[in-house]
């Protein structure tokens, strides 16, 4: 039977990419998302993916939430937490809203969504935990404090976890993307993506999200399991760690 992988934020963007990817390496596929219900039903349509809705930052969501993938689909193998926002601003105009959203949607939700799954991967013997980092939570970045530390702290956090899954085949990874060919990125100005942004990456070009989607399925599958608590970093050689 084929392994069961939960995407959070798995209806667009990178999240949209990594879904189809894990469903063309054979998985069942999850799609979680937060909000935009066009979208990921439009999604659902095209690729056959299922989606669910909650919220990644409300721990009674994320528990309701996979339990109903688990009973439709089967036991989470492989989850990746791809679910993301920022809130951009200097540090001295940030308000503590900004860095609470923020500190919800990406750090929370690693707990939150990791929390409900590990101990089932444990008894099983198997799972794959791959978390969406950013170069920015390796480099830092202005206006970012809030985005930048939930980043990080995603090593952190994914570190830690793979020490205490290893014993049972439980890895944990990151994946720190670059500058990627999403439908935000592209909505800048192409002369501030020429002068700014491509300067800056020594390849010369975004990345596409169907990189990243590899980059995950790569770490989900059989023949990763002596990589864990790394981070593997795709940003076309902008920031080498």
């Amino acid at each position: 039977m084929a392994r069961v992988a939960l995407v959070t934020g798995g209806s667009r963007g990178i999240g949209a990419a990594i879904s189809v990817a894990l469903k063309e390496a054979g998985f069942q596929v999850a799609a979680n998302y937060a909000g935009n219900d066009q979208a990921a039903n439009d999604f659902a349509a095209q690729t056959g993916i299922p989606v669910f809705k909650w919220s990644v930052a409300d721990f009674e969501a994320c528990q309701a939430g996979i339990a109903k993938v688990e009973a439709e689909i089967g036991p989470v193998d492989v989850l990746v937490n791809n679910a993301g926002i920022t809130r951009d601003s200097s540090f001295s105009k940030m308000t503590v809203e900004q860095w609470r959203e923020v500190m919800a949607t990406n750090l929370d939700s690693l707990f939150f969504m990791t929390k409900c799954v590990f101990d089932g991967m444990k008894k099983r013997g198997f799972g794959r935990i791959i978390t969406i980092g950013s170069v920015n939570g390796q480099k830092g970045q202005f206006g970012q404090a809030n985005y930048a530390a939930a980043k990080a702290g995603a090593i952190g956090f994914t570190k830690a976890l793979a020490q205490e899954g290893a014993r049972s085949n439980v890895t944990a990874n990151v994946v720190a993307p670059g500058y990627i060919a999403t439908d935000m990125v592209k909505a800048v100005p192409q002369e501030v993506l020429n002068s700014k942004v491509l300067p800056q990456i020594p390849v010369g070009r975004l990345g596409e999200p169907e990189e990243i989607g590899r980059c995950v399925v790569f770490l989900a599958g059989e023949g990763a399991g002596f990589i864990t608590g790394s981070t593997l970093t795709a940003n076309g050689g902008q920031y080498m760690a």
